[in-house]
């Protein structure tokens, strides 16, 4: 029996030993499936390749030129919670479901949220250059100013599920926590202990403020020079999201002229960034190199988890994480249900 063909994208400086694909098979080897991966400077050179595949894993930029030519993909499966890197109207289009991982790594980006903010609230980067650096006696004067965390407000832009996560975490601290998040019910914000604001008030009334906003069409700049503006001259702006959130120019700027006084960055607009960029030359500014998500549990179970979804759309149901799930009932695939202890496995 011809095996379905999985295509994935050969990555540069992957922490995979010899490209292995292990964790993966052990879902797709039962059904069939096969792992070919792809190493391709071009669109033509990848759909050479690619073309026929009966699932894509995600890791090449898939344009609508792309997809569009795909003959027999069933399904689009991103290992991360962000799928800026396919275009989802064009998979749309083509009746392909796109899947992402979007509950592997709330804890660790929580957590990494909640780093940035103590890190760049304290300016332990600066502290640490002092302390090498023959400065010692100059730590404790330059924190003078600064007040204490409790009592600050802390605004969050989104509230999904990271930024749920980070609310719980940053309780504890004292903060006051509001949010602006148009698609999620004042209730849920309320359960919280978040109070809902619209984002002007949210950007007018922060000490801190943490974007958690996905990176999709809608969100591509979110924030500019007004918005900046808005906020306080001694707020801090937290990013463990998408970079494309940002127009970046905007918060140099703001860095620069004192609209804001310090920043924590775990994404940005252009990654790896240009060294030259002034974000990486600022004592006000903590950058880490997009790694909030990064633990030992992360890699293999988001590994696992796109293996899953892809065994499902080749197995005939629908996927468990489909940002575009419109498209399922448009396709032959089924919908499922988990297994149940009254009826037994689904069917």
């Amino acid at each position: 029996m011809a095996k379905l063909k999985v295509v994935a994208s050969k990555l540069s400086g992957s922490a995979r030993s010899g490209s292995s694909y292990q964790l993966e098979m052990e879902t797709l080897r039962p059904i069939g499936a096969e792992i070919i991966e792809v190493d391709a400077d071009s669109d033509d050179e990848y759909l050479a390749q690619a073309k026929d595949a009966d699932a894509i894993i995600s890791g090449r930029k898939l344009t609508s030129g792309v997809i569009d030519c795909l003959d027999a993909c069933k399904i689009i499966a991103v290992g991360s919670v962000g799928t800026d890197g396919v275009d989802v109207e064009a998979a749309t289009r083509k009746g392909i479901p796109v899947t992402n991982v979007p509950d592997t790594f709330i804890e660790e980006v929580a957590d990494h949220t909640l780093a940035l903010i103590l890190a760049t609230y304290r300016r332990i980067t600066l502290m640490d250059s002092m302390s090498r650096d023959g400065r010692w006696r100059e730590g404790r004067p330059y924190l003078y100013s600064f007040p204490r965390l409790i009592g600050q407000t802390l605004g969050l832009i989104s509230f999904g599920h990271v930024a749920r996560a980070v609310a719980k975490r940053a309780a504890p601290f004292g903060f006051q926590i509001i949010s602006y998040d148009p698609y999620v019910e004042e209730l849920v914000m309320s359960s919280y202990g978040v109070e809902p604001v619209g984002l002007t008030e949210l950007l007018q009334r922060s000490d801190i403020v943490s974007m958690h906003a996905p990176g999709t069409p809608e969100t591509g700049k979110m924030l500019t020079e007004e918005h900046f503006r808005l906020m306080k001259p001694h707020s801090l702006f937290i990013n463990n999201g998408r970079g494309s959130t940002v127009d970046e120019a905007a918060l140099i700027r703001a860095l620069e002229e004192g609209w804001i006084d310090a920043a924590g960055l775990d994404v940005l607009e252009q990654e790896p960034p240009d060294p030259e960029n002034p974000l990486l030359r600022m004592d006000n500014v903590t950058v880490t190199p997009h790694v909030a998500s990064a633990s030992a549990r992360f890699d293999p179970r988001r590994r696992r988890r796109v293996a899953e979804e892809i065994a499902l759309a080749l197995t005939g149901r629908w996927p468990m994480a489909c940002v575009n799930p419109a498209v399922l009932e448009k396709t032959d695939l089924r919908r499922w249900q988990p297994y149940s202890m009254e009826r037994g496995p689904a069917r």
